[in-house]
């Protein structure tokens, strides 16, 4: 593993640079899983994430030489933004090469740091090879977001702030993408506190280190899909899975909606805006992936919160249909003045509000003279909406879900 030495070293360059971002009590999520769970909250960190401590540490150990030369990266998140805000302190040239699909807000975060974007390929794969191939024509370093020993050093600095901060810690739960941070966190870890179990959380969207830790040999995958960005990686680089294998306790899997729920539960419980990869350690501990040991003590890292606003807004309406908040009614009227009133002053005697209404009289599937009424209702809950469909049925409405 990661000598502790690396770490250390890391660290002192880290000074001033990264923020040694709090390690808060989670008392609703604790009452939750009957343990005592504290969350690492680097999605506060400058840049929105723990990859500026690798990126930084990276660059910084260069040679005055290699730093003048410039540096490139491949990424379309977070490595990215570390890597631009790092070239832009020592004042040096910075290249990230992206997919052409990158949205456009990571794209103008790359370049208001100073650094040149580059989108190219279809996926982060192929924006990968492009880099590598970029780096050499143009004498670039190339900074890899995790497979790189001063990467997973800095990365591993997390670690340091947690045992400072709390050393009671049983368990620990780390995000895994391609095992950079896990790397890090577990080797200083096992140096230190040799205990501690550590748990990695992995995206059912992106099972590659998943399988390959189960299967005790590297296990390929065809492709990714997850809205965890951050841990969305296809391929297992076999260093860092040596180093997982080697000191990492329990890998565990979530999907996607286990994922979504953790978004929004952090957002209201925690006050914290996380994102995919980071929330899926709340995930696993939501929904029970990992058995919890007699007086427990969790560190949950979130390690980021540079989530889209699009995917945030999907996950904060999905999540409140599932939670009965909201329900979506289509309703067949007749289709002649104080119908819609009607069933509006209903809705409105029985405490739903009426947020969204949709109205077609023109849908060659009705009968001539009604008219089809789509209604977004908000809602107190599944004993409400239960009272809305009974009122609907007994005042004779003709209506479905939708």
């Amino acid at each position: 593993m990661i000598p502790l030495s690396k770490i250390m070293d890391a660290k002192a360059r880290l000074e001033g640079i990264v923020q040694n971002t709090k390690l808060a009590f989670a008392p609703k999520l604790s009452q939750i899983c009957g343990a005592k769970v504290y969350v690492k909250q680097e999605n506060l960190q400058n840049t929105g994430s723990f990859k500026l401590r690798g990126a930084f540490n990276k660059i910084s150990s260069l040679s005055e030489e290699e730093r003048a030369c410039g540096v490139i990266a491949s990424s379309a998140g977070n490595h990215a933004q570390g890597v631009a805000y790092s070239a832009k302190h020592y004042g040096i040239k910075g290249v990230i090469v992206m997919p052409e699909a990158t949205p456009l807000l990571k794209v103008m975060g790359v370049k208001e740091l100073g650094a040149e974007a580059i989108l190219k390929g279809n996926n982060y794969d192929e924006a990968y090879a492009y880099a590598l191939e970029y780096a050499k024509t143009h004498n670039l370093q190339f900074i890899h977001p995790f497979a790189d020993e001063e990467v997973i050093a800095g990365q591993g600095t997390v670690a340091l702030e947690m045992i400072e901060a709390q050393s009671h810690l049983t368990s620990i739960v780390v995000p895994i993408g391609g095992g950079g941070l896990i790397s890090g966190i577990a080797a200083a870890y096992k140096q230190m506190l040799p205990s501690v179990r550590i748990i990695g959380v992995v995206a059912e969207g992106a099972p590659g280190m998943y399988h390959s830790y189960h299967k005790k040999e590297i296990q390929s995958t065809d492709s990714v899909r997850t809205i965890a960005d951050g841990i969305a990686v296809r391929d297992v680089n076999s260093k860092n899975f040596e180093y997982v294998l080697e000191s990492v306790d329990e890998v565990v899997m979530v999907d996607d909606e286990e994922i979504a729920n953790a978004v929004l539960y952090l957002l209201e419980n925690q006050k914290l805006v996380v994102e995919g990869a980071g929330a899926s350690v709340v995930a696993a501990v939501l929904h029970h992936k990992f058995a919890l040991q007699k007086e427990e003590s969790l560190g949950l890292v979130l390690s980021g919160g540079n989530i889209d606003v699009t995917m945030l807004g999907n996950i904060i309406e999905r999540g409140l249909v599932r939670s009965h908040r909201k329900m979506q009614i289509s309703v067949t009227l007749i289709d002649k003045p104080g119908s819609l009133q009607r069933l509006s002053d209903l809705l409105s005697n029985l405490g739903a509000n009426i947020v969204k209404i949709d109205f077609d009289r023109t849908s060659t599937s009705l009968a001539f003279g009604d008219a089809n009424i789509v209604i977004m209702l908000e809602t107190k809950g599944k004993e409400h909406q239960g009272a809305i469909r009974s009122q609907l049925q007994k005042q004779g409405y003709i209506f479905v879900e939708i």
